[in-house]
């Protein structure tokens, strides 16, 4: 099993090029799901875990993997299907690492890596409902068959179980600037509306009117749809806040498009991703984000959006 990805760590070459990898695994259903291999740390045969009392009815239990005690969650139960049953089926641990943390998704047979185009990934359909668990679905062909990928949405399922807190610190919210935030619009582009939420929640507080897009390519066309109306968009926009992984065009290639515009070039960007590390923050100056945010830290969020204020006041 360690060999599906042997070469994790050659992928990130894909990031920034519109491309990503996804791991295929199934649930123990027909249905093939999957998520971003830049997200994965490892796969591996379920180890012992260890149950925790009183914790959430999603949470199967815990693994120490090399001294670390990994959160263990159960995700057939956590999108809705009834509960794994670890004696009676093919079971496999997805270790993975989203804003910040680190947890184990309980999975059943892990199928292989595709290789794709963010152009080939769509939004699910909007009859599936707002409650669906997906951000996205794509097709692949085996054998000349072709199936539907599911793409979890793991924000939503993650949110579900930690509920984060979109409170903003004493003392980080500046009393100068308050009456200059109100009413000032942020372009939030994230094909979670998981994420998306978190973002409207926090930068509300300070009176903002956010403006939401669940992909880049949907952002990249209002932004020059704009400017074919003859707008500013550094001026509508006090600031644009992407994720990196989208359907259709990924938040770098969303940022390389607006930097390649003469008519929004100056549109200051930041890039809020649950994908982290240094890598994150040499493809932020590649393609010219003014910021990088880990996902989700609310008062990093209210703290880029003031000094974005300040910048312009001074």
């Amino acid at each position: 099993m360690s060999g599906v990805l042997n070469s994790v760590d050659q992928r990130t070459n894909l990031v920034g090029e519109n491309r990503l990898e996804l791991l295929l695994f199934s649930l123990n259903s027909r249905q093939i799901f999957a998520i971003n291999v830049f997200k994965v740390k490892e796969v591996l045969k379920v180890p012992v875990l260890t149950k925790m009392p009183g914790s959430h009815y999603n949470i199967t239990g815990v693994a120490s993997l090399r001294g670390e005690s990994v959160p263990v969650i159960d995700l057939r139960s956590a999108i809705g299907f009834p509960p794994s049953r670890l004696e009676e089926q093919e079971q496999n641990l997805i270790i993975t690492e989203y804003n910040r943390s680190v947890q184990g998704f309980l999975v059943g047979q892990v199928r292989n890596i595709v290789n794709t185009a963010w152009t080939e990934i769509q939004p699910p359909p909007k009859t599936a409902g707002r409650a669906n668990y997906l951000t996205a679905i794509t097709q692949i062909q085996d054998d000349d068959v072709s199936h539907i990928v599911e793409i979890i949405d793991v924000e939503k399922v993650l949110a579900e179980i930690i509920d984060y807190d979109i409170t903003i610190s004493e003392g980080v919210l500046d009393d100068e600037l308050a009456a200059q935030m109100v009413g000032r619009n942020v372009l939030v582009v994230d094909d979670s509306s998981t994420a998306r939420t978190q973002v409207k929640g926090t930068l509300s507080q300070l009176g903002l009117n956010i403006i939401e897009c669940s992909d880049g390519l949907e952002a990249l066309n209002l932004l020059k749809s704009w400017c074919d109306e003859g707008k500013n968009v550094a001026s509508e926009l006090l600031l644009m806040i992407t994720d990196a992984e989208m359907p259709e065009m990924d938040g770098y290639k969303l940022t390389h498009e607006v930097r390649s515009d003469p008519r929004m070039k100056e549109l200051f960007v930041t890039l809020n991703t649950s994908l982290s590390g240094s890598f994150n923050e040499a493809m932020v100056e590649k393609v010219g984000c003014d910021r990088f945010i880990s996902k989700f830290q609310p008062d990093l969020l209210v703290e880029v959006a003031q000094d974005r204020l300040r910048s312009l006041l001074s």
